[in-house]
Formats: structure tokens, sequence, C-alpha cells
């Protein structure tokens, strides 16, 4: 009787804590990708006359709708509108807020509380929260995407070589590795943003330094019990390039192992810029940030909503990537593979 193997996609979709997690992550961080469209205060759309204009994506001036001055439209101003609906209609984002927009008809001093315009209330800046949570997670997993991607590629080579090669050149790197994890990275990470005033690529680059050896231990692993195998030791009697043997031979076989990792490395990743920014540490003042909207509620006790809304959005993500990870990693665990 013949055993049915099943492919690491339909184990993950047969997870369904994990394949739910993930439609759900991927429909958030999708619907944070049209930010602009979800949440600005510019028009989606005006029709003034016999013309369609497209403010979300290009300025336009007042005297385009019948106004007085050479500024730009201000769409929630009553008397922009009144010239717009005079002369035909314009369509507003759901959130008529961008992320640092300031809402100046509060109805309590800011923070103010959340209201039928600002559904999370405002900043203490008077800034809704709701637009500065949808533009914060967006950069969020941005940067963790970009962190883990570039972290894991290194990762994966250096891991590689280490295990392929062994001998003096692992035992070296091993111990570069046992000494450049010890530095304090937070530390370094003050020092550098007191010289060097930080940015997106900024800290990307300084945690890529820090972070590419996550990987590094498993893949080396795999290396290691691979090479010599029958068919890699086959493979280089028969004057194959070393390349070729590490990554068509060896490296799609070692691959389980570092796929089964990444959604826990993205949920780090977030992890860490959301740490930066609340120390003060990340993005530059005014950025939208989840860090920063974290330190708000440290320092205004008094207004619960900020605090409860960032540690729904940050639970609920990293709650999801590790229900993601999980499903990955039952996926590629061996011992499934004829269920």
């Amino acid at each position: 009787m013949s055993v049915k193997k099943s492919s690491v996609l339909s184990r993950f979709m047969g997870s369904k804590k994990g394949f739910v997690s993930l439609v759900v992550f991927g429909a958030f961080f999708a619907l944070s990708l049209f930010s602009e469209c979800l949440a600005n205060d510019k028009a989606l759309i005006v029709r003034y006359g016999d013309r369609f204009y497209f403010p979300v994506f290009k300025n336009y001036s007042e005297l385009a709708f019948g106004g007085e001055f050479d500024i730009d439209a201000d769409y929630r101003d009553p008397y922009v509108v009144e010239k717009i609906e005079e002369g035909g209609w314009m369509i507003m984002p759901p959130i008529q807020f961008s992320y640092n927009s300031i809402s100046y008809d509060l109805p309590s001093p800011a923070p103010s509380p959340p209201s039928a315009e600002n559904i999370l209330g405002t900043d203490d800046r008077g800034r809704d929260v709701a637009a500065r949570l949808l533009y914060g997670f967006r950069i969020s997993v941005l940067f963790g995407f970009a962190l883990t991607f570039i972290c894991s590629i290194i990762g994966i080579a250096l891991g590689a070589l280490q295990g392929y090669y062994g001998g003096a050149f692992d035992i070296v790197f091993q111990r570069f590795m046992e000494v450049w994890s010890g530095l304090p990275t937070l530390f370094i990470l003050i020092i550098l943003s007191s010289i060097v005033e930080p940015n997106f690529w900024w800290l990307l680059g300084i945690n890529i330094l820090f972070g590419w050896m996550t990987l590094v231990p498993l893949v080396r692993a795999e290396f290691l019990r691979a090479r010599n195998f029958e068919y890699v030791l086959a493979a280089r009697a028969m004057g194959m390039r070393h390349s070729r043997v590490m990554f068509v031979h060896i490296l799609p076989n070692a691959l389980s192992s570092a796929f089964s990792q990444f959604p826990f490395i993205l949920a780090g990743s977030i992890t860490i810029l959301t740490s930066l920014d609340f120390l003060g540490y990340g993005l530059p003042i005014g950025s939208p940030s989840l860090g920063e909207i974290l330190s708000q509620a440290k320092a205004n006790l008094q207004a619960p909503w900020l605090g409860v809304s960032v540690f729904l959005i940050l639970a609920a993500s990293l709650a999801l990537l590790v229900f993601i990870g999980e499903g990955v990693r039952d996926a590629f665990d061996p011992r499934r593979r004829n269920k």
C-alpha cells in the first residue's frame, strides 16, 4: 500500500491556524500599502466643471476650484468644500486625516478621546491616532521585510560557506561571531544616533550589521551534515564546481530550516524598530511610528486610548506572525511529509 506524500504548501494550508493568520496579516498589510487612499486630508477624486482631479496624487491650487489664493487647496476647509460643491463633487478617504494632519476642532484639549471624527482619538499634538497607526504599521512591516530579507541572504550565504568548507575557516568565523554577538547592540545604536540623525535606511543598515547571525547556525549545521552525503561526494569527484555543489545540491535541502524561521525574524524586526522609536532613537521626529505612540501613551496615562490601540495592533501582528511561523515550521517538518 503506497503512502501519498503531501507538498509543503498543502501541509501549510492544512494548518488552519497558520493559513488563516497568513491571510489576515496579508490583508492588513495590503490595506496599509494604500494608506494614502484610506487616511488622508486630501480628496481622492474631485469633479469640478468638466474635469477630474486626483489630489491624492497631485497638488492643486485653490484657483483650480474657484478660490482666491494661489496656495494648495485644503479639502477640509469649509470654504474650499463649498467652492467644489458649487461646480461638482469630491470623494474623501474614510479617515480624513494623514499621519501628520492636526485636528484643530477638538472637543477637548489634546490628547482628545475617540469621537466620530477621530475614531481612535488624537495624540498630544492633535494628530489622528488611527491614521498614524495605519502609516506606522506599514513602515514597521516594510522595515521588517527589508531587514529579514537582507539578513537572511547574508546569513544563509555565510552559513553555507562555514558548513561546506569547515576547518580553519569555520573555527575562525565561529570565534568572530561569538565576539560580534557579544557587542552591546543597543548601546552602539544609541551612540551612533547621537552622532548621525537616524532615518529608515540608517536604522536598516545598523540593524543588518547585528542581525545577520540568526540563520548562520542553522544553515551551517545543515551543510556540515550534508557535505559528506554520497551524492555530494560523487558530484565533487566528478569535478563539479564548489559553488554548484553548494547552491544546487545542498542549499535546497538546507533552506527548509531557514524558511521556518522567517516569520519569527520578521516579528523580531518589527519589535526592534518599535523599541528604538519608543526610546527615541528610531525614525526622525514626526514620522508615523508605533513606538512613538507607545512613548506618548507612557507620557499621557490619562489617555488610555493611545496605549490600548497600539498594544492591540502590536499584539495582533506579532501573534499572527508567530502562528504563521508555527505553520511554516510544521509544514517543513519531515515527520509530517507522509500525512
